[in-house]
């Protein structure tokens, strides 16, 4: 069916339209309606968050690994920690493999302060929407095809940010991109899954070695399929909760409905299976009880937008800095590979590299912009700059270039880097490689 945008009911129209209220995104709508930018954000779910609350319960890329516990990421995404910490529902721990200092956070105490900070900066809100085409002239967007139970309609936008996880927008305008797998194979998604009433000393005296010597057992056995023999399990803000990150459902396009239908599926039967090996096999466990899986299976990359610039493995291992910077990274290169392990690689020396304003610049458009997992990156560069600390940042500098832009009668490219810098570090934003 060929959609007739002209005879489509208007819905909304805002100076910036934020697609995706994921960590980037959110952080995106409220940077750009303290702009004051009149700013909407749609979000197919009932609720703000997207990974942050409907997969993860931690935010990673806060600090990067070492012991000096150096913060690289500031700004908004440290004013919704610091709400996190005011509700008592915060506590940092040392990172699994050691990636850097953990945030972890209550979920659903999470959606609520994601909520309050973006009512609160004056950012419309517009839930259970799902974008399914674009109107462009030339190489503008003028309008979003939304659809939801009131039907098709249109949004009309001057400036337009993606934050969608998969790049849909860009998708729908002809963007060029790179598919997950293309160099090299796509890192799997993962359903994680809390449990409750677990005797959390018992269960955390059994450390990582001991875990998956014990899982490399369990396999051995052919009493189980536990297709990833490691994993991490960490403590919460609530007493006797536990979170895992263990599932592993390998080579899946997730941008294809047909399977990542079945890669849910897989996912919650993995994460039973898991359950079942924890609740038998490992101390702490025996009268622990599944409270929840993740809302919907982690995806990790799916669509890696090409911008203006392509943050690289050399880029990322060498701790590069870039004049356009508008964000910093510590985390290492985790690859979710196939296999029944992760490929970790660490930046050397503790270092950091910076995230160049190019990378959320996407060719052949004039007027999006793009924040989170999408950016332009490698596979392997991808494979650090997706924490969500990061994504954060990145939608910090997403949301307050859209709001310049409008602001200016510029486009997203015409910015000048010092001022959108200048007003990043004003926000409180940590911009290591930023020329003076």
């Amino acid at each position: 069916m060929v959609i007739d945008a002209s005879k489509l009911p208007i819905f909304d129209a805002a100076d910036v339209v934020v697609v995706g209220s994921g960590s980037a995104g959110t952080v995106a709508a409220i940077a750009s309606a303290r702009a004051g930018a009149d700013t909407l954000l749609i979000e197919r779910y009932g609720f703000l968050g997207g990974t942050s609350t409907m997969v993860l319960d931690t935010f990673y890329g806060f600090y990067p690994p070492g012991d000096d516990n150096r913060r690289v990421v500031g700004g908004i995404p440290w004013e919704i920690v610091e709400k996190l910490v005011a509700r008592d529902m915060m506590l940092q721990r040392p990172s699994s493999y050691g990636a850097g200092t953990a945030v972890t956070y209550d979920p659903e105490t999470l959606k609520v302060i994601w909520e309050e900070m973006a009512l609160e900066a004056g950012v419309r809100l517009r839930l259970h929407t799902f974008c399914t085409d674009v109107v462009m002239e030339d190489r503008r967007i003028t309008g979003l095809i939304v659809d939801g139970k009131s039907g098709l309609g249109l949004i009309q936008a001057r400036v337009i940010v993606d934050a969608s996880g998969d790049a849909d927008i860009c998708f729908h305008a002809g963007v060029p991109f790179q598919r997950a797998g293309e160099d090299g194979p796509a890192q799997s998604l993962t359903t994680t899954f809390r449990m409750g009433n677990v005797n959390v000393e018992q269960a955390l005296a059994v450390k990582r070695p001991q875990l998956e010597a014990l899982m490399k057992r369990a396999n051995l056995s052919g009493q189980y399929r536990l297709p990833r023999e490691e994993g991490s399990v960490h403590i919460t803000p609530l007493p006797g909760v536990v979170a895992t990150n263990m599932t592993r459902v390998a080579q899946v396009d997730a941008t294809d409905p047909v399977q990542l239908t079945r890669a849910e599926v897989e996912g919650r039967r993995q994460a039973l299976e898991y359950v079942r090996f924890l609740r038998t096999e490992i101390p702490g466990y025996e009268r622990a009880y599944l409270i929840n899986f993740s809302v919907q299976i982690g995806i990790r990359e799916t669509r890696r937008v090409y911008g203006e610039y392509r943050l690289t493995r050399e880029d990322v291992l060498s701790g590069r800095k870039f004049d356009d910077a508008i964000a910093q990274c510590g985390a290492p290169i985790e690859d979710h590979h196939p296999g029944s392990n992760t490929r970790w690689e660490y930046i050397p020396g503790g270092a950091t590299y910076d995230i160049p304003y190019r990378c959320l610049l996407p060719l052949d458009s004039e007027n999006l912009l793009i924040a989170g997992r999408c950016l332009s990156a490698t596979h392997d560069a991808h494979a650090s700059v997706r924490s969500m600390g990061q994504c954060m940042a990145m939608g910090q500098a997403a949301g307050t270039a859209a709001a310049l832009a409008v602001a200016t009668g510029q486009t997203p490219r015409q910015l000048s880097i010092k001022d959108l810098q200048a007003r990043l570090l004003a926000e409180g934003a940590l911009l290591a490689g930023a020329r003076a």
